[in-house]
C-alpha cells in the first residue's frame, strides 16, 4: 500500500470512528479532499481509491487540474478559497460547488456567469462564526439574509453553510461555535430544504466537528501530505 493510500485510509478510519462515537452513520458525513497546491497525478491517485469530491483554494491551480482530469467524468470540484470578482466567471463555468460565498456581488456574478447548459451552481454561505476580524464570512446574524438572496438567484442552488474554525486549543469554545453553526444550518434548512450541507471541520478537529453535526469535512494535509509532497 502506498503512503498516499495509507494516509487516505487513515482519514476514512478516523471519520468512521468519529461517526461511531457520535452515533451517526458514516454516510452522513462527506469527505472533501483538499487538493490545493497538489499535482493532478495525486488527485487522480486518490480518485482511483474511490474519492470523488476535491477542494481547491486557488482558481488557476484548480483550473490546471480540472483541465488535466477532464476524463474523470464523475469528479466533483469545490471552490473553497476566497473568491475575487474578477475570477468569478472561471469558477462559475468550471466548478460544481462554491463554499465561500459571503458577498452579494459575488453571488450575483456567479449566477449571471453560470452557463445555461449547466445545472445550478451549488453554493454554501460562508459564516464567520468566531467573529475574527481577519476572517472572511458573514456574521451569524446576517446569515438568513444572505441565504435568502442566494435562494432567489436563478443559476445558484443554496446548499447550506460553511465555516473555518477558530484556531484555538479550547475545545469547549470550538464546540460552542460548531453547535452554533449547526443551529444556524438547521434554521436555514427548515426554510430551504435543499440546504442540507454543513461544511466544518478539518484534520485537527474532525472528531469534534462530527460530534457537533458537520456533514462535510475538509481534509488536506492528512491525505496528501505537507505542502510540496508529491507521489
Amino acid at each position: 500500500m502506498s503512503t498516499l493510500e495509507q494516509q487516505y485510509q487513515n482519514v476514512l478510519q478516523r471519520i468512521a470512528g468519529a461517526c461511531q462515537q457520535s452515533g451517526r452513520t458514516v454516510d452522513s458525513v462527506k469527505l472533501l479532499a483538499v487538493s490545493k497546491t497538489k499535482p493532478a497525478a495525486m488527485v487522480e491517485a486518490v480518485y482511483r481509491l474511490g474519492q470523488r469530491s476535491f477542494g481547491e483554494n486557488y482558481v488557476q491551480d484548480g483550473m490546471d487540474k480540472i483541465t488535466a482530469l477532464q476524463h474523470l467524468h464523475d469528479i466533483e470540484w469545490h471552490f473553497i478559497g476566497p473568491l475575487q470578482s474578477n475570477k468569478s466567471r472561471v469558477v462559475a463555468e468550471h466548478f460544481h460547488w462554491v463554499e465561500t460565498v459571503d458577498r452579494e456581488k459575488i453571488a450575483r456574478r456567479l449566477s449571471e456567469q453560470r452557463p445555461p447548459h449547466l445545472p445550478p451552481l451549488n453554493v454554501l454561505v460562508q459564516v464567520n462564526i468566531s467573529g475574527e476580524e481577519q476572517k472572511s464570512g458573514i456574521l451569524p446574524e446576517d446569515t438568513h439574509a444572505m441565504a435568502e438572496l442566494v435562494s432567489t438567484l436563478p443559476n445558484l442552488c443554496l446548499r447550506g453553510l460553511m465555516c473555518i474554525a477558530e484556531h484555538t486549543g479550547d475545545d469547549e469554545r470550538l464546540a460552542q461555535q460548531f453547535r452554533q453553526m449547526k443551529d444556524l444550518q438547521q434554521a436555514i434548512q427548515a426554510r430551504y430544504p435543499q440546504a442540507d450541507t454543513l461544511s466544518m471541520g478539518m484534520s485537527g478537529d474532525l472528531e469534534l466537528a462530527v460530534a457537533c453535526g458537520s456533514t462535510e469535512l475538509r481534509i488536506g494535509t492528512d491525505i496528501f501530505g505537507a505542502r510540496g509532497a508529491t507521489l
